[in-house]
């Protein structure tokens, strides 16, 4: 079997468990509130739409306990770094962790909607009740606490007739909270558009950090206790499969059945969020230490195209190739962070990037370098971080595509193999060095500095890879991208069309540079 069906047997395999454990939180939570005799009561006067609102909020808590976690980067670079034995399986779900950052976030989208309408329903119901005036035992329920002089007993939260439901959610810790998280989950969401985000930059920067508010919020969401259910003492003093028919002589004295006593449900969702919620702080305080160490501007180079080149130094900076580090001005923006990947090598006492005017933060940041009067802007760094770059020497042949600017992660490649094919290195795999150090012509590349011939434009990718099938029947070929997803569809295509599924011969590998 070949190792592309391998890894992608993996990836299902890592969604169906993550599907598969939101299903059994919802089935779980479902028949507990639907089943269980603590609810029988509110049973009456909520009916099913409790279940639905607390399997909801089940797989709510569990979804945003991991939606941090893909973007911890520092975390990632760990487990890649010291993953060294399962880099192609492990290492290439890594590679995914933006695409699953989505997808979790997609499931919270899903399971708040069916959360708040269940709730919808739910106050519909709890406000029916409250004014039925038919003697029925959800009627009876809903007043409880007024007969009982109890302001433990109740179990409706609309208190009289007369109180309105848009009053209850707006005066109540789980109402305003919900509301609260409900508003920044849509900005969050619509402000992450691929269109906001390539256009405008800012507006998801800024607004996908109202994160802070959503966690916050769904922390203390369930601290009200509005939802209740029968006390312990109560169930067995007055279990409901015994009393709940006798609801209308819960008032007599001589009854063997009294009052039942309500109490409101522990908040939960703190519980799920504490430990990703302290690791992603972690997270912070570790990037913001490194970015307020001071970076050395050794050289500025302005390249055609409105393309700006900073090579800079910084005290302990260690890199590998294919990586990236976040980039602030703080002449420009204190809090925004943008990602440029490095196109230095890791041979070279310096790194470098490569920045192309695309929006406001890039051309501010090029225009200040361009003012020959005016002192340098100082920058701050964070990083590196890796990138599924970093594995192009674990095969004996790669084959590198960039579009546009696209083609600066491969700079720092191309650099390193040039290093290593003069430093001799035996250690490298990649059968193409002598190819990138021998081909020299009078030109030399802005971005790499190599003296190699260069093909532009866009190739005819079957004819590619059979070239490469046939030159390389028994290798493993390492396809690296970075560019629109429109290519990377082709090329996973074509490696998955071309790969042997004899495991002996040709293999292709596809990867895709994700920021």
């Amino acid at each position: 079997m070949g190792n592309w069906v391998v890894n992608y047997w993996f990836s299902v395999l890592f969604l169906a468990t993550w599907l598969g454990l939101n299903v059994f939180l919802f089935v779980h939570a479902f028949l507990s509130y639907e089943k269980a005799d603590k609810y029988f009561y509110t049973r009456e006067i909520l009916g099913s739409a409790l279940a639905w609102a607390r399997a909801s909020a089940r797989c709510l808590n569990f979804n945003s306990m991991l939606i941090l976690l893909p973007v911890c980067r520092n975390l990632l670079s760990f487990l890649r770094g010291t993953c060294s034995f399962c880099r192609r399986s492990l290492g290439k779900q890594l590679d995914h962790n933006l695409a699953f950052h989505k997808l979790v976030a997609y499931m919270i989208c899903l399971h708040t909607a069916i959360h708040i309408i269940a709730h919808l329903f739910n106050f519909e119901h709890y406000s029916r009740s409250r004014q039925a005036t038919d003697g029925s035992l959800a009627s009876i329920l809903s007043t409880l606490s007024q007969q009982e002089k109890d302001e433990d007993s109740w179990l409706n939260p609309i208190r009289s007739p007369d109180v309105t439901v848009e009053y209850v959610t707006f005066t109540s810790i789980a109402g305003v909270t919900g509301v609260i998280i409900t508003i920044a989950l849509v900005l969050m969401v619509t402000s992450a558009t691929e269109f906001i985000r390539r256009s405008y930059f800012e507006v998801f920067w800024y607004t996908h950090h109202i994160f802070i508010v959503y966690v916050i919020g769904l922390g203390i969401h369930g601290i009200g206790g509005i939802v209740r259910g029968q006390t312990e003492e109560s169930l067995n003093e007055s279990h409901p499969h015994r009393c709940a028919e006798f609801f209308k002589q819960w008032n007599d004295h001589d009854s063997h059945c009294k009052h039942p006593r309500f109490e409101g449900l522990p908040a939960e969702s703190w519980k799920w969020i504490l430990a990703p919620g302290i690791l992603y702080i972690f997270e912070r305080i570790l990037r913001f230490y490194r970015s307020k160490q001071k970076v050395v501007i050794t050289k500025v180079v302005m390249h055609p195209s409105k393309v700006l080149e900073l090579q800079m130094s910084k005290r302990g900076f260690s890199m590998e190739v294919g990586q990236y580090i976040f980039v602030n001005c703080p002449s420009i923006s204190y809090l925004e962070w943008h990602p440029f990947t490095l196109t230095s090598a890791p041979e070279e006492d310096f790194f470098s990037i490569h920045i192309r005017a695309v929006g406001d933060w890039t051309e501010n940041l090029i225009r200040a370098f361009e003012q020959q009067h005016s002192p340098i802007p100082r920058i701050e760094v964070d990083g590196p971080f890796g990138t599924v770059s970093e594995d192009v020497f674990q095969y004996e042949v790669a084959v590198l595509v960039g579009a546009g600017i696209g083609v600066t992660p491969f700079a720092s490649i191309l650099k390193s193999i040039w290093y290593k094919f003069r430093h001799a290195d035996h250690n490298l795999k990649t059968q193409t060095a002598g190819h990138a150090a021998l081909n020299f012509d009078k030109a030399t590349d802005i971005l790499t500095g190599l003296k190699q011939k260069t093909s532009f434009g866009r190739p005819m990718w079957d004819n590619e890879f059979s070239t490469l099938v046939n030159a390389h029947p028994k290798s493993v070929v390492g396809v690296f991208l970075c560019g629109p997803q429109t290519l990377a569809a082709s090329l996973s295509k074509c490696c998955h069309q071309y790969s042997s599924l004899d495991p002996r011969k040709v293999q292709f590998y596809f990867n895709k540079e994700n920021f």
